[in-house]
């Protein structure tokens, strides 16, 4: 089992420590590239999106999605906003997640379905998958990507979220595993990946803020958030849901609590590999909605 790090540690024992700064997304040095293009991420919240059992209301979850399409395609017509994104002869992969603590909602995964069928593209070339993407037809012959998952905490990259989330597209696992899973991005250039992702959803409901252990899970460490964070960019996106879990950590235990073990690979995400924007200046983040205790 990884060994925990604190961020004294970290901060000696890494060769940037600017990078070590970048992890907490406060630090006033520039850190990162100028030249590369702002990333535009919506979050997008609904004070009345949960039903009294904690399950998402699809009507609801379904508006939350068709505004933040408006949003990121600068389109006045949903159906358009969509149509930009799937085309009829694409053949799609919706990947999500099956944790079964937290999983992506059910409902987000037909909202999806019917979204990209309303495009254009036929059943037979739509699959939802997680742990058997490897062997899913659909997926092996993907033109196009919709990544999805919820936010949570996770005891080896600090984090599971979006850049994460393609994790079982391959078969050696372990090689991700050294120094807090710091080059998860080269999932990212993996063949049957690369440049096929056309939206990124990280499911901010319930996010998990706090855990120990690889499969721990409280649901004292949740709570309703009712959000969604939507981008093209996969990095800005995680990047952003880290502030809002680190916000919330520092709220719910009264002091400075940070992630453990570090969530390095997002911002080495940036620096590293170049997937995208970890810099919040470099993030043109979009609130909409439900604005009540949005840590952000």
């Amino acid at each position: 089992m990884p060994k925990t790090i604190t961020r004294r540690t970290f901060i000696k024992n890494t060769s940037s420590a600017a990078i070590a700064g970048a992890l907490y997304l406060n630090s006033p040095i520039k850190l990162f590239a100028d030249d590369k293009k702002k990333s535009k991420v919506v979050l997008i919240r609904d004070e009345n999106l949960l039903n009294s059992s904690g399950q998402p209301k699809e009507v609801n979850l379904e508006k939350m999605m068709d505004e933040a399409i408006r949003i990121l395609t600068d389109e006045i017509n949903i159906k358009n906003g969509w149509q930009q994104l799937i085309k009829p002869d694409d053949v799609v992969g919706i990947k999500t997640n099956e944790w079964h603590y937290l999983r992506t909602p059910y409902e987000l995964e037909r909202i999806l379905s019917n979204k990209t069928k309303q495009c254009g593209v036929k059943e037979e070339n739509i699959s939802i998958g997680d742990r058997r993407v490897r062997s899913n037809e659909v997926f092996q012959k993907a033109t196009a990507l919709i990544n999805s998952r919820p936010m949570r905490t996770h005891d080896w990259s600090g984090v599971g979220s979006l850049i994460k989330n393609y994790i079982t597209f391959d078969t050696n696992l372990p090689k991700y595993h050294p120094d807090s899973c710091a080059d998860l991005a080269k999932l990212w250039y993996l063949p049957n990946i690369k440049g096929k992702t056309r939206l990124n959803i990280l499911v901010m409901l319930t996010p998990l803020f706090h855990g120990m252990g690889p499969h721990h899970f409280s649901a004292k460490f949740t709570w309703a958030y009712n959000g969604l964070l939507v981008g093209f960019d996969p990095v800005a996106v995680d990047a952003t849901g880290v502030r809002i879990i680190q916000a919330k950590r520092e709220q719910f235990f009264g002091e400075h609590s940070p992630i453990n073990p570090p969530v390095k690979h997002i911002y080495l995400a940036d620096t590293r590999h170049h997937l995208g924007n970890a810099d919040p200046n470099k993030i043109d983040l979009i609130k909409v909605g439900w604005e009540k205790d949005i840590l952000i």
